[in-house]
């Protein structure tokens, strides 16, 4: 399907998914929302998810004991909506021109001195913007190289045109929407899928644009939410810390740090190739 009619079907295609929680609507969302009811969620990873995640994941996550810090957990959330999809490079685009708000950009020092060096400079300039605008064959992908405060800004301008609070999830928020009340280990369930996700196992190794694994949605019709780019959390890592939550995973990782309930942190300031965000909603 050309892309242009993918998208044009995709527009339509939102609004119409729909799951039991939306009949508890008790405030308006704006249609690129979908409202997560109230009530407990099972977080976190038991012995057996762990050992999932070790076994499929990488050796260095093995090595690292990386998943041993994934609590699990019984939380009660109150009700909020989430974003279906991930804020596009179009989306920040008409933010950037009507606050002037700084455009994604970071300076090869300035990336360099952020030390998680993943990836050279050099793959980093095909999402850098020039004169306000995103490169033009990405305005359907994630944007790319935002901090917290980026983030933030943009959650709270959005929010002002909508009349209610909007801001970054919690962790907790997040992995809810991401994996539902049942414990799933991935948004479409306990078995990897590579052909679900835009992850290092298939590629195609860059962004894609957003919504386009339909397959791979959480149980709330949710896109992305493993796979694609790693989203920035309201969470911080510990009281007073400058470092916050990360949570999904990006188009350059491995099966076991897609799960839902996998974790880590950056400080607030990091601009990146792999991280995006979202954002939530809850009534003023």
């Amino acid at each position: 399907m050309p892309q242009f009619y993918y998208f044009l079907f995709l527009s339509f295609l939102l609004p119409l998914f729909s799951t039991s929680c939306v009949a508890s609507i008790s405030a308006p969302v704006e249609p690129r929302q979908v409202l997560i009811s109230a009530g407990k969620a099972y977080l976190g990873s038991n012995a057996a998810e762990k050992d999932f995640g070790y076994e499929i994941g990488s050796a260095a996550a093995r090595r690292w004991r990386w998943f041993d810090i994934e609590k699990e957990r019984m939380v009660n959330l109150d009700e909020y909506a989430m974003d279906r999809g991930l804020v596009t490079q179009k989306d920040y685009e008409e933010f950037v021109q009507e606050t002037q708000h700084r455009a994604p950009f970071i300076t090869a020092k300035e990336y360099q001195q952020q030390g998680f060096l993943v990836h050279p400079y050099d793959e980093v300039k095909k999402y850098l913007w020039q004169n306000n605008s995103p490169p033009e064959n990405l305005k359907n992908h994630p944007v790319v190289l935002v901090s917290i405060d980026d983030a933030e800004a943009y959650c709270k301008w959005r929010g002002q045109k909508q009349s209610r609070r909007y801001r970054l999830p919690t962790e907790d928020e997040w992995e809810k929407a991401a994996r539902g009340t049942n414990h799933r280990y991935f948004p479409w369930g306990n078995q990897w899928n590579p052909t679900y996700l835009n992850s290092a196992t298939k590629g195609p190794y860059q962004t894609t644009p957003v919504g386009l694994y339909i397959k791979g949605q959480s149980p709330y019709g949710i896109f992305d939410m493993a796979g694609n780019v790693f989203q920035w959390t309201g969470t911080q890592q510990s009281p007073k810390s400058e470092r916050y939550l990360l949570k999904g995973c990006s188009w350059d990782d491995a099966p076991g740090i897609c799960r839902s309930a996998a974790r880590h942190s950056r400080l607030k300031t990091s601009r990146h190739i792999l991280i995006g965000f979202r954002c939530v909603s809850i009534a003023n």
